[in-house]
């Protein structure tokens, strides 16, 4: 049983009841959610993470960047990371008249999220179904001190860095990416994409070479682009708010870098991975180059050959290995 059919059967057995004639804001629902207990007429989806954006837009949904206005209601699909789950919740209760639901699988941790919840308001009795939880909180309660910060801060090399809770790597600097960065060439070429540039610790570091004319940040997560906007400030730099499996360049480019993610939630998906080699082959040049960093024992070889004609890894160590990619396939696709 789904995700979705908790809230189906809330709805179904009027554990849930929407409010009639008011507006619904649901926040992080992720592709693939069946939300037709919702009245979509009235429903308004909150996300700023493209694919997503993407899919809810195609089916018909009315989808933002952030609440506008009141709602009767709010619906919050938990997330992975604890605090950007309790800043979504804040975020709802901060815009509903009504309750706040709150619907999340144990492996994004909605028992912790449960708990911290009936601490401080009035929580429904939960329904539980396929490894999940779906409960709701009372009009009225207030998790203000839930509230993310608008940004956090990472220090590297003498830089300030800008971060924001829930992106990837918002502590720190990820190990891989700094691997990446000091294994790079001097020499990338005039025409660059950062495929999954994340904050943009990658773009920093490939400005700081005078011969790129042009570096296109390529990010699915815009909360992570917003802060890219503040870490990368330099001209040549082009900001793509876009799923980076199918964005298309303004033209061939002498260089693709990444760290591709390999994950959706909690769950290892290397696919991802390899739609993200198969779209840098698409972009490049015939003698363009891709510079990639990946865990070690991701099994991305066999697709690196199908979509070029020469890999060879150039640095690593026991956890992550560097591979330079040349030669893309004309038959690529």
């Amino acid at each position: 049983m789904s995700t979705a059919s908790r809230l189906s059967l809330a709805v179904e057995d009027g554990t849930i009841a929407w409010p009639e004639g008011a507006r619904v804001a649901v926040f992080a629902p992720r592709t693939g959610a069946d939300l037709s207990a919702l009245p979509k007429d009235r429903t308004q989806i909150i996300t700023r993470f493209r694919p997503d954006w993407e899919a809810f837009q195609a089916a018909g949904w009315d989808c933002v960047l952030a609440p506008e206005g009141r709602y009767g209601a709010a619906l919050v699909f938990a997330t992975r990371a604890k605090a950007q789950c309790q800043g979504l919740i804040a975020e709802a209760a901060g815009v509903s008249d009504g309750i706040v639901v709150v619907d999340g699988a144990k492996t994004d941790g909605i028992e912790s999220i449960l708990k911290a919840c009936r601490k401080r308001s009035d929580v429904s009795a939960p329904l539980s179904k396929a490894h999940g939880k779906l409960f709701s909180i009372g009009a009225g309660a207030d998790f203000s001190d839930w509230a993310l910060a608008d940004s956090t801060t990472v220090e590297d090399d003498g830089k300030t860095f800008v971060t924001a809770p829930g992106v990837f790597s918002a502590d720190g600097v990820d190990p891989a990416s700094r691997l990446l960065v000091d294994t790079l060439p001097e020499k990338l070429g005039a025409q660059v994409v950062d495929l999954g540039a994340g904050w943009g610790y990658l773009a920093h570091h490939v400005l700081r070479r005078d011969a790129v004319q042009a570096l296109h940040l390529v990010e699915a997560d815009r909360v992570a682009l917003d802060c890219a906007r503040e870490n990368v400030n330099d001209a040549r730099a082009a900001f793509h708010w876009a799923d980076a499996r199918d964005w298309t360049a303004p033209g061939p480019v002498d260089a693709v870098v990444m760290n591709p993610p390999f994950h959706i939630g909690r769950a290892s998906d290397p696919e991802l991975g390899r739609a993200f080699i198969r779209a840098a082959a698409r972009m490049l040049s015939p003698r363009g180059q891709l510079y990639m960093v990946a865990n070690r024992h991701l099994p991305y070889e066999g697709d690196l050959a199908a979509a070029f004609g020469e890999v060879r890894e150039i640095g690593g160590d026991n956890r992550f290995k560097i591979v330079q990619a040349a030669r893309p396939s004309r038959t690529r696709g």
